[in-house]
């Protein structure tokens, strides 16, 4: 990974111009898709499966007059009168009347209509005219509810309106937002002490901000997405745009600062630090891909669109930033003197960073600081174990809005629960008295506890289903209305085998319970995988156990304190009137995105920090001094990029949309604890109580577990490497390259067109041909083949090896010349097969084999036939062909091995000649045979040593090679192998011929000091 981002990096600084234009043309085609493409916003919750949704469809099908969106108007009669005076009713006749001319409007049940059922208040001063809509509540337009609010207008009584079509629920930007932004740039000027470094976060976390928020406009025409989506994605975005492009960023200047090239510096930021990135937003978007598992339409879209805005900030901060770095080159290189020229050199200052001498006061008290901070964020996490989630309704709607005057309204006058009734469906196929079985069923929900009343039964045209009415004694936020949900879901099996009426429980109250169940029953198993997650991932990373332990119960810590903030704030109402908020009960899928997100960026925080101490752990060996050192060296990024967040989550809390608030709140507060008291203070502590045991890790979970390399050890390696190459002349350079679980070493050099003679046994011969080819990771030692060094490019290495198995033993007896070449030939051309290629090849191979001398009629007639089956030639004919089939990748090194006893010497030599022949000028041949065999004149010959002696031998025979020397390159495409080939960039089957079994991939010690013995 660090390897492969390090090679990024440096082509986007080279190819600056390229990547920017090719990132602004980008944000333009996908925003400006997002507007011509841009739907409409969908707000409305829906839970499939659930009792509620699966009750609505039915009705949606059967009685679709009842089953769209509804309204209340709330008539309150002048100060003095009742509703029942001639004057305020015939005003309610008259407001009846407005309100069925209204567009959409389809059905206006009045106080005093038949099945109307308790609209009156008892002290006769407030009546309620029920309204049914045409439609889900997000498709009824702005005119007709302008229409309807205006039906009231010029009446002596008070009219106000309720129901879910009144309530806003959509989300928008503001521009209080803008100042999170704001703050960040001024965070980002006092952390690099530079305008023009300060800006590059900013346009790479705008630039993949504008793409998201495009797709998501984009989604809209094809999927229903809830105005929270994008708001949720803008947050997420800008917030971890600006982070990952922080942290490399801020490795660059450093390097920088320490006299490291610009471009060379740019390509191991991003190979470094871009190694956290990339981890920590992919744990990011695996939390948040999570919220998928929950089966919640609205939820999964908001999910997907926050990964989207995680994984565009993942790769503008590792090609992005890198270009933007080489805009600038070396005039980002901090000043001599400035804190960060002074973070980067240490020794050269006299006093101690602020960060040095915090982790200082932490270590030297960790049982305290543990105690404290445990204590602390536990108790701030008490008020988590109140938590009460539910949606939006009319009580938390804005103060003298008309729908939370309506909704007081309906609360006072009629009790909390008529304001979100309980719609009771029942299927009435099976009943033969319909009237009198509705009555039955209204009197058996009477009696449910916490039931206040029950509207009349209303049949269904078709007689296919029912629908009654009921007003809980509570609000519809309230857990006693939860339970009295569930009592009547309780009661549905003895109704339906007592009248044969199916029973269910649905309206917007009911959606809302369900949705607040489902949410709530998937907290603890989402918790647990998140946990889980993290502990698995964070060994990978560190290899520790107690590292990742601590990690997740800091982040459990940060999780509760979040939590337990939002839940004072907004469900208690503590300084609820300095946010503008409702005191009320959360949002339902508050907490679950709050785990995601949070999750993500505690990891974020862990890696940033515990990679420095680990880093400086396995270079000193020093527990103490690697907590010191690492915490030192990572201090001031972790805290600009929680500062930075901080103040993003924050500025969408005191004028932000209510759905978001609860959100941006926890988000704030979780952060700030996570990153500065939870990683930078309990974090230290608990690691130096660990000592040395911190770093413990099994030798079963070690191999287990891939080495994820963060910390770009590999990239070292690979730079080093590099750097030996560069001196180094030939296509094969081989030294101290010693073979895994066999004691011996090779040192080998091959100019171009070099044949090398390899004799040994066989299986020894494959295990050194599959090491070279980079199928096989080296124990130890190095080596340039063809331009790649192995073992940190063994990808490129394989590509440009091709092994062959001359002998061909083991192809299947269908297996035909005219197939066998034609798969080739289409797997290096990267098209079709076609017949026509596979002929013109054959004569060429026929042309080459009579150029050559082989007067064989047999053998050339048998080749030239495209139906001679390969199993069919003989083993001589057999190998001519393999090894000419192997020339078509056209790879720089050719392997080419046998059976010991498949092949004579003369043979070898007409097929070593056909290679040279047919193969570019320059190719390397490496011949395996048997052991023993004296190697033909000018070949060079390559001989293991053991590794304990240090030395291997590589000499020239008598004689001078025949090639002339000259450089060969080849690309070689991958794909499937025919059989009897391997192509070059194919890893080998284990047992094939010219492989060496996996089982037989041995554990190997350190290879000793390389000589260079070259003759």
């Amino acid at each position: 990974m660090a390897t492969l981002l390090y090679r990024l990096g440096r082509a986007s600084y080279r190819r600056a111009w390229i990547v920017i234009t090719a990132w602004a043309l980008v944000v333009a085609g996908v925003l400006g898709g997002g507007l011509a493409l841009g739907g409409q916003f969908d707000e409305t919750f829906t839970i499939p499966g659930t009792e509620s949704q699966d009750a609505l469809d039915t009705l949606d099908a059967l009685f679709p007059e009842v089953s769209g969106a509804s309204a209340q108007a709330v008539v309150v009669a002048p100060e003095g009168e009742s509703v029942d005076d001639p004057a305020v009713r015939d005003e309610i006749d008259l407001l009846i009347e407005r309100v069925s001319d209204v567009a959409q409007v389809t059905n206006v049940l009045g106080p005093f209509d038949e099945f109307a059922g308790d609209q009156v208040s008892d002290d006769g001063t407030v009546a309620i005219v029920q309204v049914q809509l045409d439609g889900a509540a997000t498709d009824i337009s702005e005119e007709s509810l302008a229409a309807l609010t205006a039906s009231g207008d010029g009446l002596d009584s008070r009219v106000e309106f309720a129901g879910q079509v009144f309530q806003d629920t959509t989300v928008g930007i503001t521009p209080i937002e803008v100042l999170g932004v704001l703050f960040a740039g001024v965070v980002l000027v006092i952390t690099f002490g530079s305008l023009r470094a300060a800006g590059m976060p900013l346009v790479s976390a705008l630039v993949g901000v504008a793409i998201v928020m495009g797709a998501i406009m984009a989604l809209t025409a094809v999927t229903p997405v809830s105005s929270s989506a994008p708001l949720l994605a803008l947050m997420i975005g800008l917030a971890v745009g600006i982070d990952y492009a922080l942290f490399i960023l801020s490795r660059h200047r450093g390097q920088l600062a320490r006299g490291e090239d610009p471009e060379e510096s740019a390509a191991i930021a991003v190979g470094t630090a871009g190694s956290a990135v990339v981890f920590a937003g992919v744990t990011v978007i695996i939390a948040l891909l999570g919220l998928l598992v929950v089966g919640i339409p609205f939820l999964s879209v908001m999910g997907v669109g926050a990964a989207v805005a995680v994984f565009i900030a993942i790769a503008a901060a590792v090609t992005l930033v890198p270009a933007m770095l080489g805009l600038a080159g070396a005039k980002l290189a901090p000043k001599e003197g400035s804190r960060a020229w002074k973070r980067a050199h240490p020794v050269a200052s006299t006093r101690p960073t602020m960060g040095r001498r915090w982790v200082r006061g932490v270590m030297k008290r960790p049982i305290v600081t543990t105690v404290a901070v445990v204590a602390v964020l536990g108790t701030l996490s008490i008020p988590t174990f109140s938590l009460d989630l539910n949606l939006p309704d009319g009580g938390s709607e804005p103060a003298g809005s008309t729908q939370r005057e309506a909704y007081d309204l309906i609360a006072d006058a009629f009790g909390p629960g008529t304001a979100g009734p309980l719609l009771v469906t029942l299927d009435i196929t099976q009943t033969v008295d319909v009237l009198e079985d509705l009555e039955a069923v209204r009197g058996e929900l009477e009696q449910v506890e916490g039931v206040a009343s029950v509207g009349q039964g209303i049949p269904s045209p078709g007689l296919e289903t029912a629908i009654l009415q009921v007003a809980p004694e509570f609000a519809p936020d309230a857990p006693e209305t939860k339970q009295v949900v569930a009592d009547i879901r309780a009661i549905a099996d003895d109704i339906e085998q007592e009248y044969g009426t199916p029973l269910a429980v649905t309206g917007v109250t009911a959606v809302g319970i369900d949705i607040s169940t489902r949410l709530t029953n998937a907290l603890v198993p989402f918790a647990l995988i998140v946990v889980g997650l993290s502990i698995v991932l964070l060994m990978a990373v560190f290899r520790s156990v107690l590292v990742p332990v601590k990690a997740a119960l800091g982040f459990l810590l940060s999780v509760g304190t979040g939590m337990g903030v939002t839940v004072a704030v907004f469900q208690w109402g503590w300084g609820a009137d300095l946010l503008h908020a409702e005191p009320g009960p959360i949002l339902s899928f508050m907490p679950i995105i709050l785990m995601a997100v949070l999750f993500g960026l505690a990891m974020d925080y862990e890696v940033f920090l515990v990679s420095g101490m680990r880093e400086e752990f396995v270079r000193t060996g020093d527990p103490q001094r690697s907590i010191e050192d690492g915490f030192a060296n990572g201090a001031h990024v972790v805290t600009a990029a929680a500062l930075i967040m901080v103040f993003v989550f924050a500025a969408f809390v005191p004028e932000g949309a209510g759905v978001i608030k609860p959100i941006a709140l926890g988000l704030a507060v979780g952060i700030a604890v996570d990153a500065f008291v939870v990683r930078m203070t309990l974090g230290p502590a608990l690691m130096t109580l660990f000592g040395r045991a911190g770093w413990w890790f099994p030798r079963s979970l070690d191999r287990a577990l891939p080495d994820l390399d963060i910390e770009g050890e590999k990239l070292r390696h690979h730079r080093d490497h590099v750097v030996w190459a560069s001196g180094r002349q030939g296509v094969i350079v081989a030294e101290g390259l010693a073979l895994e679980g066999v004691d011996a070493v090779l040192d080998l050099h091959a100019d171009a067109g070099a044949r090398v003679h390899f004799a040994g046994p066989s299986a020894l011969r494959r295990l050194a041909a599959a090491t070279l080819a980079g199928h096989v990771e080296p124990a130890a030692g190095r080596a340039l083949v063809a331009g790649a060094v192995l073992p940190s490019e063994a990808g490129r290495v394989a590509r440009r090896v091709a092994l062959v198995d001359v002998g061909g033993e083991r192809i299947a007896p269908a297996v035909t010349v005219g197939a066998l070449v034609s798969e080739r030939l289409a797997l290096a051309a990267g098209r079709p097969r076609r017949a026509r290629l596979t002929r013109d090849w054959l004569a060429e191979l026929d042309a080459a084999l009579r150029g050559l001398g082989e007067e064989s009629t047999a053998a050339r007639r048998a080749l030239r036939a495209p139906s001679t089956p390969v199993a069919a030639l003989d083993g001589r004919t057999r190998a001519l062909l393999l090894a000419a089939v192997a020339t078509i990748d056209r790879t720089p090194v050719i392997v080419l091995d046998h059976r010991d006893d498949a092949l004579d010497a003369a043979s070898t030599e007409l097929v070593d000649a056909l290679v040279v022949a047919l193969a570019p000028r320059g190719t390397v041949r490496i011949w395996g045979r048997p052991e023993g065999e004296a190697a033909p004149r000018g070949a060079v010959v390559a001989r293991l040593m053991p590794r304990r002696s240090g030395a291997a031998e590589a000499s020239t025979a008598e004689g001078s090679s025949t090639e002339t020397s000259a450089a060969a390159a080849g690309a070689t495409p991958t794909g499937a192998t025919p059989a009897g080939t391997t192509a070059a960039g194919s890893r080998p089957e284990p047992d094939a011929p010219g492989t060496v079994p996996h089982s037989d991939r041995l554990a190997s010690a350190a290879a000793p000091t390389a000589k260079d013995d070259r003759s």
